[in-house]
């Protein structure tokens, strides 16, 4: 019995032991639990998004296409000899402005001022002989009229006077063709432009109307055109504001801060081109600055109207999903809101809002990327 008594006495330090060590952890566990309850817990927050905006604008926008477009001249010639014969004189240099009227070449004219004075010799001649057929028919007249010759004589002396007076008719017609000849020798501008390069050289042989080629060529700048093609569903469109008065047609020149005047539409094709689908517009301008030159490249810019009280924005501002286009708006709170928008027409860098949007309403324009709805945001500049 003692010894039982002795090992329960054993066993006690080691079980007062373990209640302190269960005790003490409760107290940890009541602090701690103590602690938390008397300190709330910060709420976390989402941190702002930083992005760029741009509001919304309600204002008069022009209703305007864009095309490339090719500098042509308003008028091409090509100068060609009417007669043959050896170039005596050039009169102009190569890229030479000219009038109407000024003398470029000249072709040895020797030869048809010879023939000139030989038409007009045989004009004389003739001339002379008909009017002594006339007086010899009109005789005749008078003596078949007394009977004194037989009506036969007389019928002779009239045909050859006829005869005669036609043949007078060709020789004036001759004369004045030698001198067209003659006259065709001094080759002058037929409209007022600038001359390109010689195409022949004095002392040449020049051929009449020589397929192969002009002598020179002569392009009308002042005024000139701008060609350029629009897509054929335009095509109405054009044509009805075209009926309303005369459509404003401006170009840019690439690389360069020189912009010409405005000029005005004044070509529209018959037809469309089946195979690109566009129609061929042209404008025509007064170039007097010169900054249009014939084979130049430019962006075309036709305006058809003005839109009024439009709203726009940004193109950048316009993003895609799965269900159309939208923007982000920028809510009062900073919270920004998914927004679906109808656009319309562009103009530039920016776009007009059919649908969806009011003025004065911010949207953003970079940062779009990390937006959710209702993601609060902070605007940098």
């Amino acid at each position: 019995m003692q010894d039982r008594g002795a090992t329960g006495n054993q066993r006690n330090p080691l079980r007062t032991l373990a209640l302190a060590v269960i005790l003490a952890a409760g107290a940890v566990t009541m602090i701690f639990m103590t602690r938390s309850e008397g300190t709330p817990q910060r709420e976390k927050q989402e941190p702002l998004v930083p992005v760029k905006v741009a509001a919304a604008e309600r204002r008069d926008v022009p209703v305007q296409l864009q095309a490339v477009g090719t500098v042509e001249a308003y008028a091409t010639v090509s100068i060609k000899s009417r007669v043959d014969g050896q170039l005596v004189g050039v009169h102009f240099r190569e890229g030479q402005d000219i009038k109407k009227g000024d003398l470029l070449f000249t072709i040895d004219s020797r030869p048809y001022e010879a023939a000139l004075k030989e038409a007009r010799a045989r004009l004389d001649r003739d001339v002379a002989l008909a009017g002594k057929a006339d007086l010899d028919a009109r005789r005749y007249a008078e003596l078949v009229a007394k009977n004194y010759v037989s009506s036969d004589k007389f019928e002779q002396f009239r045909a050859n006077a006829e005869a005669l007076r036609a043949t007078v008719a060709a020789d004036r017609a001759a004369m004045e063709r030698a001198q067209l000849n003659l006259d065709y020798c001094y080759i002058r501008a037929p409209m007022t432009g600038r001359t390109g390069r010689l195409l022949v050289d004095e002392g040449a042989q020049i051929k009449a109307n020589d397929d192969k080629g002009g002598m020179v060529e002569i392009m009308q700048i002042m005024p000139i055109n701008v060609g350029f093609a629009v897509p054929q569903q335009y095509l109405t469109e054009i044509k009805i504001h075209m009926a309303r008065g005369p459509l404003v047609v401006e170009v840019d020149i690439p690389e360069s801060k020189a912009k010409p005047d405005p000029g005005a539409l004044d070509f529209l094709d018959h037809k469309v081109n089946t195979q690109t689908g566009t129609v061929l517009l042209k404008g025509a301008f007064a170039n007097k600055d010169r900054l249009l030159w014939p084979g130049q490249f430019v962006m075309a810019t036709l305006t058809l109207t003005t839109r009024s009280d439009a709203v726009v924005i940004p193109s950048v501002a316009i993003q895609v999903g799965q269900n159309g286009q939208f923007v982000y708006v920028v809510k009062p709170d900073m919270s920004v809101e998914f927004r679906a928008v109808v656009p319309g027409m562009s103009v530039g860098d920016e776009v007009v809002i059919d649908k969806g949007l009011a003025a004065g309403e911010r949207v953003v324009t970079e940062g779009q990327l990390r937006l959710v709805p209702g993601a609060r945001v902070q605007i940098s500049s």
